[in-house]
């Protein structure tokens, strides 16, 4: 199925949207099936989009939450997703610290990777199926820690791994394509005018995900954009 694409005039307008409709489709699983699972990103947008999901009124008492990805750095990290997610929405709401499942990356990457592996496995099972996966742009096209040429971006079967971003010089650790691809919704959101030469490739060229990491998706996918990156 093809992406549904909304563009919004300001990325605060965005943001919002894609927070409204990860919170309707948080409800939507815990109604069917009792319990929700939420893995999210890190990024100054997503910033505003938790900002204004901490602000609602929702139950998180049946959400369990998890990381697309995260860099192997302490929790308390200026670069940690997990600080950034922590600042912005869980020491707002009222969830359990059972709930909340980090990415441990002050470890080792390896054992970052295999012990986020166990976590997820433990609490959602051998072929986990996430109800929201919320995704960003990089300005090359990568999605969670998967860049362009990432071998791993051929492994299916895997749930999580560790990564050597080399034009970063750093080690991340990130679910991987086969996870992103069964999740029941997917929400991509992305703003500002850096991001629009990698939008419009993402959108516009033929699905080649070893190039275009950004363009794995599953079955429901939501594009949540400004003006600016969207060049209108």
């Amino acid at each position: 199925m093809d992406p549904a694409l909304l563009v919004f005039d300001t990325a605060e307008q965005a943001a919002a949207a894609c927070g409204s409709h990860t919170l309707e489709c948080l409800t939507q699983a815990v109604q069917e099936r009792g319990i929700a699972y939420l893995a999210v990103s890190g990024g100054s947008t997503p910033r505003i989009m938790f900002e204004w999901m901490a602000r609602q009124s929702f139950d998180w008492s049946a959400v369990h939450i998890f990381w697309v990805d995260e860099r192997c750095v302490a929790p308390d990290d200026a670069q940690s997703n997990f600080r950034m997610t922590r600042e912005s929405l869980l020491d707002h709401i009222a969830i359990l610290p059972g709930q909340i499942h980090r990415i441990e990356g002050e470890r080792p990457p390896e054992e970052a990777a295999a012990l986020y592996v166990s976590k997820i496995r433990a609490v959602m099972g051998g072929k986990p199926v996430f109800d929201v996966i919320q995704r960003g742009l990089g300005t090359d096209a990568h999605t969670a820690s998967l860049f362009p040429g990432e071998p791993l971006l051929n492994d299916k079967e895997g749930i999580a791994a560790a990564v050597w971003v080399q034009k970063l010089g750093q080690h991340r650790v990130t679910l991987l394509p086969g996870v992103l691809e069964r999740a029941r919704n997917t929400v991509c959101l992305a703003a500002g005018a850096e991001k629009k030469t990698a939008l419009r490739q993402v959108l516009a060229e033929p699905v080649e995900t070893l190039l275009r990491p950004a363009q794995l998706r599953s079955e429901n996918t939501s594009w949540y954009y400004d003006r600016a990156a969207s060049g209108s």
